[in-house]
């Protein structure tokens, strides 16, 4: 079941007496509950029915004693187990006579319960009998990470569920300086919804300006000036960053220059030549393909490689591998833009 069938139910108050939220995303697991905490019971129903149970500070007998309650004055009550991933479930018993009370509750919830189990920043175990009952009986969500040449598509679509509007440069912009946290990226597409009035087409110089990015002296703008090979841009770039380390460390640059090397390799590799097929392969906006091409005729398939190494020496300096101790992070940067260059 997909997250918008999901939440298509809970709106229609559909649910199931048990939900397990497991992933390594956390956004979709807090967006789940949240809108099942909101859906199941009134606010005068809240007092005597929703219990709130944290995985660090509660156990197996505790969550079963809750969940097996009845509602007062209530067609249902509601149990949340946030962070489950630190509950001590026991081991199940692998002896049929033995009966495991959890698994056993889980085989036949209570209707008048409703329980949701957040478990995040991981998988759970599917092997498990529990996993297995839930799946049955409730219902199963996991929230899968979101590679990174997703985030720029999950960002547009995101605005665009809100009523506005924006550039797909706007949108890798945002992902670059973000990167692939899914509720870092919506609390700050939040508050810049707050300043715009709905349908606005939302600019990059908007995201600059109330997201704290330098409108000439960002990663986006290096990775232009790189495949341009704008020698007087790129240093511009890399004096910025070594000045404002905090806002631009140096672990954030190598990732994205390695991600944005590695679609320049990918399009001298493709078959299909044209901007769609580009775009499809490259994982990137067709309004992009341009920029890769450009860069494809100034970096061949041997200085991409040499690139690549460029990137891992400079990533285990900056970690203090093979390193004199003498440079920061910026004398590192433009050592290596130096070398990306020439």
């Amino acid at each position: 079941m997909t997250i918008n069938e999901l939440l298509k139910d809970i709106k229609s108050r559909k649910f199931k007496p048990v939900y397990l939220l497991h992933g390594e995303e956390p956004y979709y697991i807090d967006k789940l509950s949240e809108m099942l905490e909101k859906s199941v019971l009134t606010e005068a129903e809240k007092g005597f029915n929703q219990t709130i149970l944290y995985g660090k500070d509660t156990d197996v007998a505790t969550i079963l004693n809750t969940v097996k309650r009845y509602p007062m004055m209530s067609e249902f009550q509601f149990v949340l187990i946030k962070e489950a991933q630190e509950v001590k479930w026991g081991k199940e018993e692998e002896d049929k006579k033995s009966t495991d009370p959890w698994l056993a509750y889980l085989e036949n919830p209570l209707p008048t319960t409703i329980l949701v189990i957040c478990h995040k920043y991981g998988k759970f175990d599917k092997r498990k009998k529990t996993y297995k009952a839930i799946e049955k009986n409730g219902i199963v969500f996991e929230s899968a990470a979101l590679y990174d040449n997703k985030i720029p598509g999950w960002i547009e679509d995101f605005v665009r569920e809100r009523g506005f509007g924006m550039h797909a440069r706007g949108a890798t912009l945002l992902a670059e300086y973000l990167g692939n946290d899914l509720s870092k990226i919506a609390n700050e597409l939040e508050k810049l919804f707050l300043n715009l009035a709905p349908g606005h087409e939302i600019t990059p110089e908007q995201i600059q300006d109330n997201i704290g990015i330098s409108k000439e002296y960002n990663v986006f703008e290096l990775q232009d000036a790189l495949a341009k090979r704008n020698v007087i841009k790129a240093n511009q770039i890399v004096d910025y960053f070594g000045a404002n380390p905090k806002s631009n460390p140096i672990q954030m640059v190598l990732g994205v220059l390695n991600t944005y090397f590695s679609k320049v390799l990918k399009y001298h590799y493709a078959t299909d030549r044209s901007p769609q097929g580009l775009a499809r392969e490259l994982g990137v906006n067709p309004y992009f393909v341009k920029d890769y091409e450009i860069a494809g005729r100034n970096y061949d398939k041997a200085k991409l490689f040499r690139i690549f190494n460029f990137l891992r020496e400079y990533d285990l300096k900056s970690k203090g591998v093979d390193a004199t101790g003498n440079l920061s992070d910026g004398d590192l940067l433009k050592e290596l833009i130096y070398k990306i260059i020439h």
